[in-house]
């Protein structure tokens, strides 16, 4: 059987080597098909893993409370409105929230806030605007923070209210460039702090900072969360000071809202953002949904918080990314049809040609398998050659539009497996009929054709 195969294939590629041109034009199609198959699935692989790592800033496994800050928007002859929508009070998101969710809410791993303060950085003569955040000793392990040298907070850091801080990579390459950070102090606002610690770089793009609200934590100064509620400001404590500069400007903002019907909305959350880590991602839909009823219990009924689950996200982003993988490969997958309806038209063409070398082959004593298996064999070769060739030009074709095009591409030995059997499957399905027509012709007939 093996022996009847190979010199089919002999015939078959001496068949093929006889029209040159002719072979090659037949097999664009396939080598096309294919090429636009794996370029297609690698820019899809590519936009996935984008939003892979994009969920993974934000921890899959995470559930996120942020406080929200309404702008009362009403008409003016609705005052009386407004007064009795602000009637309950809300203490706000706040640190005893986050106390209450660890210690009630089972399969948290670990809660951190962030509480952040637009500030000023100053060494040195130097001067830069950043942000100065809050957290505790649990903050850089729940986002994947990894702490270049030096050490993150411990709960003495917490306790004391130290005067502490951890760097970005930014910050240490502003004010310290070719200096060993740690120990050295660096003005935020007006308090020193001792810096303890650097981030390791971390990589974000445009897109993650505006799809994803997050911030450039290279920029940024992080602190204990009790030193930057003592030292800096405390939303949920109201001072003598704030008093009396909230009665003189009272005036001020009466007067706005008599003009433009709105009143100014006024951030009284103690802390900006409350990342609750939980132990499985199971976890996460159910623990929020927990989250949400506790929270707005705690706040008499106020819902002035908005709980994200980046699980639920992700699980949408894969499920848009692959229909959008499905309708790429779909609509190169035409290009392999028409590939192989042009196997099947040149291959029909070649039977009328080689009629009367069908005949000989008959009268000789072939056996009309042997026809059809000569045939067959030659429209797999055509299409065997051309899905190989498509492999070299799909990844070149990936490689270019990465280059070109500034996205990522990843080109996966599954989508490389896919298009090339799907163009021996062609080759198969598409040669088979002219392989019929050719094995069921009478030699008599055959050998008459001029």
């Amino acid at each position: 059987m093996l022996q009847i195969i190979l010199y089919n294939l002999d015939i078959a590629l001496d068949a093929i080597r006889q029209n040159k041109m002719r072979s090659f034009l037949t097999s664009l199609g396939i080598i096309f098909g294919v090429a636009s198959v794996i370029a297609m699935l690698a820019i899809g692989r590519g936009a996935q893993e984008e939003v892979l790592s994009q969920m993974k800033l934000l921890g899959t496994n995470n559930v996120i409370v942020e406080p929200v800050v309404k702008q009362v928007d009403e008409e003016v002859g609705n005052q009386s409105t407004i007064k009795k929508k602000q009637n309950k009070f809300s203490p706000g998101l706040s640190l005893e929230d986050m106390a209450s969710i660890k210690q009630q809410i089972p399969h948290i791993e670990a809660v951190s806030p962030e509480i952040i303060y637009e500030t000023s950085f100053i060494r040195d003569g130097r001067l830069r605007s950043g942000k100065l955040v809050g957290v505790n000793e649990t903050y850089f392990g729940i986002n994947n923070f990894q702490v270049d040298y030096g050490s993150g907070f411990s709960e003495i850091h917490m306790k004391e209210s130290n005067r502490v801080c951890v760097i970005g990579s930014d910050v240490k390459t502003k004010f310290f460039a070719g200096q060993n950070p740690i120990g050295k102090k660096i003005k935020a606002g007006n308090v020193w702090l001792t810096v303890i610690g650097v981030l390791e770089k971390r990589e974000v793009s445009t897109e993650n900072i505006e799809n994803l609200g997050i911030r450039n934590y290279n920029l940024d100064i992080f602190v204990p969360a009790t030193t930057a509620l003592l030292r800096f400001k405390n939303r949920a404590m109201v001072t003598g000071q704030e008093i009396k500069k909230a009665a003189a400007e009272r005036n001020d903002r009466d007067n706005d809202e008599q003009s433009n019907g709105t009143t100014q909305a006024v951030n009284y959350h103690q802390i900006d953002k409350l990342i609750v880590q939980v132990s499985d991602t199971k976890y996460s839909v159910p623990i929020a949904d927990v989250v949400r009823r506790m929270l707005k219990r705690r706040h008499n009924a106020v819902v002035d918080f908005e709980v994200v689950v980046p699980e639920l996200l992700l699980q949408q982003e894969r499920r848009t990314q692959e229909i959008f993988n499905i309708v790429l490969a779909s609509i190169a997958s035409i290009s392999l049809l028409v590939g192989g309806i042009g196997i099947m038209n040149i291959m029909l063409a070649s039977v009328v040609e080689r009629y009367r070398e069908i005949g000989v082959r008959l009268a000789v004593g072939a056996q009309k398998q042997d026809i059809q298996l000569q045939f067959l064999t030659e429209a797999l070769a055509i299409s065997v050659t051309g899905g190989v060739i498509g492999i070299i030009v799909g990844i070149s074709f990936s490689y270019i539009i990465e280059l070109a095009a500034g996205i990522v591409t990843i080109v996966t030995l599954m989508s490389i497996l896919i298009s090339f059997g799907v163009a021996m499957a062609i080759g198969v399905v598409f040669g088979y009929f002219p392989a019929q027509r050719a094995a069921e012709q009478d030699p008599v007939h055959a050998l008459r054709h001029e």
